[in-house]
């Protein structure tokens, strides 16, 4: 070893050592070892080493308008702290359906469609989304809307109709991604000779199932808070539809609704749509559809003004870094959704058959005065 590398190694102190092999460090990894020692902890602190973090994680967090976002709303390791870990909702087994009353007492239409209340806090202008979608580990597309598009001002359009985002349609500052997205045989796609074989063996759908990771931050400027609303992989999804070449992956979260709307609790359903284009060694994927929408237990779509509630509700909600308790979470209300659906079915099906009944007791009745 050389007189200089030796001279060079002892003008670094311990810190800068302890600092250099922290910096090579995950996310988790860092946590944990802050936790270790009290030298550890104190070097952990420095911002620098979260946003190394934040950017091999989210490399949406490179561009300068939202460091300066994550800046102003507590810094990196903060936004690590909020965003890395996945929402968790327990409270679905609360939910109980009640079929014969579809807006209990204690809420009116007005106040489940149309009022106001609440919003006063709540600008759509305060939210940003922070996207990004891996596909193997390689970043395909980074985007950040600032703002929720369509809800301008108070705009009783958006507060009454239908929640829904439409990330693509939206061109955001300095996109890492503009244009097309697309994937290929190259990033590791099999390639697909024909959509029949693809049917059968559904060898392109499982890969996307396996491979495909996708990250929704929302952030909320005024109240300097965020929350990661994907599920980082997909949840299901649905191929060949609703043409033969289109595949939907779903991913999402289910969010609290508490004090919001009846059900109590609702499904944040993030869908990514590719379009085959292509076959054999030219098989290709584009990318057609990412976008956000809120679901209540009945599968109808929350409108913008319970849907900001539920977005600001999200963000101080209970989390969790284990992904099996995310998916149970999920399953826990798919099982209620299904058997809502299951009893609402048996309730028209009495329904039916006492109109059957009724039908014939009176067209007997009928008969019986007239013979």
């Amino acid at each position: 070893m050389s007189l200089v590398a030796i001279e060079s190694m002892a003008s670094l102190s311990s810190t800068d050592v302890f600092y250099d092999i922290l910096r090579r460090l995950d996310g988790p990894t860092l946590a944990a070892a802050a936790c270790s020692c009290a030298t550890f902890c104190s070097i952990s602190r420095e911002e620098r080493l979260w946003e190394n973090v934040c950017s091999s994680t989210w490399p949406s967090t490179n561009r300068e308008d939202v460091k300066s976002l994550i800046s102003s709303i507590g810094g990196f390791r903060k936004f690590y702290a909020d965003c890395f870990p996945l929402i968790v909702c327990k409270e679905v087994t609360e939910y109980q359906w009640n079929g014969h009353l579809e807006y209990p007492e204690e809420w009116t239409e007005s106040e489940y469609y149309g009022d106001n209340m609440g919003l006063e806090s709540i600008s759509p202008l305060d939210f940003v989304s922070i996207v990004d979608i891996r596909y193997k580990d390689k970043t395909i597309c980074t985007k950040v809307l600032w703002g929720i598009p369509n809800a301008n001002g108070s705009n009783t359009w958006f507060h009454n109709c239908p929640f829904r985002i439409d990330l693509l349609n939206y061109a955001a500052r300095d996109d890492d991604c503009e244009g097309e997205v697309t994937l290929s045989v190259s990033d590791g796609l099999p390639p697909v000779t024909s959509m029949e074989k693809e049917r059968k063996d559904g060898k392109l759908w499982k890969e996307l199932q396996d491979s495909l990771c996708l990250s929704w931050i929302v952030v909320n400027r005024k109240l300097k808070q965020a929350a990661n609303l994907a599920s980082w992989s997909p949840l299901g999804g649905q191929r060949h539809w609703p043409t033969d070449k289109d595949f939907v992956i779903r991913f999402g979260s289910v969010l609290p609704a508490k004090d919001i709307l009846p059900c109590q609790v609702v499904e944040c359903i993030l869908n990514m749509k590719f379009r085959v284009e292509g076959d054999g060694v030219g098989t290709a994927l584009k990318l057609t559809e990412l976008s956000m929408q809120l679901e209540d237990m009945e599968g109808a779509h929350v409108n913008g003004r319970n849907s900001l509630l539920i977005l600001k509700e999200a963000l101080s909600c209970r989390r969790s870094k284990n992904y099996r308790e995310v998916v149970e979470s999920w399953h826990l209300y798919s099982k209620v959704q299904s058997e809502l659906k299951e009893e609402k079915m048996r309730n028209e099906s009495r329904l039916d058959r006492l109109c059957i009944l009724s039908g014939i007791a009176a067209f007997v009745t009928f008969w019986y005065y007239i013979l």
